[in-house]
């Protein structure tokens, strides 16, 4: 589905520019805790972007709904690394407590893609 590939791309453009400003722009200016946090989500943001683009092959070439796989992993893209992002910059700690609805939304994601595999 071209509107999954076009979000994954999106997604993983984000997921270099973001690391690469991680790394250049934000050394020296947060802990190191700060630090892990931005690289977890940058990593994170970048495997599920590639698991979009993977579900978007795969709706393009079978005949398998991924749908809500798709959205299942952009919206935990949304909530997982987006909170992360937001909690490394402004050490708002209760801001984590938004991190685990964007992993269960990964998990729900994958889950659905092995389904759909397993009925294909």
């Amino acid at each position: 589905m071209k509107l999954f590939l076009i979000i994954g791309a999106i997604n993983a453009m984000l997921a270099v520019a973001l690391g690469a400003f991680g790394a250049h722009g934000l050394e020296g200016k947060l802990s190191e805790k700060y630090m892990d946090i931005w690289d977890k989500a940058t990593t994170y943001q970048m495997y599920h972007a590639l698991g979009i683009i993977a579900i978007a092959i795969l709706s393009g070439t079978t005949k398998m709904n991924l749908n809500t796989a798709g959205w299942f992993m952009t919206f935990g893209i949304v909530f997982f690394s987006g909170s992360l992002y937001v909690l490394a910059l402004t050490q708002i700690k209760v801001l984590g407590a938004i991190t685990p609805i964007g992993g269960v939304l990964f998990i729900a994601a994958w889950v659905m893609l092995m389904i759909a595999a397993i009925k294909y």
